[in-house]
């Protein structure tokens, strides 16, 4: 028998956690949500596999554990372009529209296009959106079905944008330097000068622990343990 969303909502509600509601609340998370660990979320996914129909279920919800799960849930090749737009449009925290909604979008085929097209949108979410989703899409194709001379234009873009730019897009431009530095072979060297370029990038965490990256350091973390180049298997994590 298919998996419900009743069912499902049922148990995010047991899986939900006091201390967890009260970090991701913090972070930008709103009610109605439960504050269900990730770790519990994969223990309903391992149930309920890719479940295309469920996912987009989920996801209309507007509870934020649900809409999570759904990213992790999707099925990159039965997901249309037409719902990932509204998807990202009703991702309404970066969780979901830096984390679970790229994710998805970076493993179609036209996640690449569909990332173009988010950086040049006005909100500040779904411009970060765009910038994720064009880092995961590097992560996970091979550089022989990358366009390299458009990732190098990126760069450039970053390059010239990123201290300009709004809070979690400066955030989200920082992490595809790095991305690019560490999974496109071609464009490490680049990516360096770029990140030299930058420097350390601000962004205001809106008083969480989280910190900024030095992309510099990242990527020579990355060249030092002979990482540069090695694919992802998925986006999703």
């Amino acid at each position: 028998m298919e998996t419900t969303v009743g069912e499902i909502m049922l148990e995010l509600e047991k899986y939900g956690d006091e201390q967890t509601k009260k970090t991701l609340i913090k972070h930008g998370a709103k009610e109605p949500f439960y504050g269900v660990k990730v770790a519990n979320l994969k223990k309903i996914l391992k149930k309920t596999k890719k479940n295309h129909e469920l996912s987009l279920e989920l996801f209309e919800t507007g509870n934020s554990d649900a809409m999570y799960l759904a990213g992790l849930m999707a099925d990159e090749g039965k997901i249309t372009e037409s719902q990932l737009n509204n998807w990202v449009d009703k991702a309404y925290w970066y969780y979901l529209s830096e984390y679970a909604v790229p994710w998805v979008a970076a493993e179609t085929a036209f996640g690449f296009e569909l990332g173009l097209k988010w950086i040049n949108a006005d909100q500040e979410r779904i411009a970060s959106a765009g910038w994720s989703t064009l880092a995961y899409y590097a992560a996970v194709h091979q550089d022989k079905d990358l366009d390299i001379n458009a990732y190098s234009r990126l760069l450039d873009q970053v390059a010239d944008e990123i201290h300009h730019a709004k809070n979690r897009v400066r955030h989200t431009m920082n992490g595809f330097v790095i991305a690019i530095g560490v999974y496109v072979k071609g464009l490490t060297e680049k990516s360096m000068t770029v990140a030299a370029k930058i420097g350390q990038v601000t962004v205001d965490m809106h008083g969480t622990a989280c910190k900024v990256p030095l992309a510099t350091d990242y990527i020579k973390k990355a060249i030092e343990k002979g990482q540069i180049g090695k694919k992802r298997k998925t986006a999703r994590c």
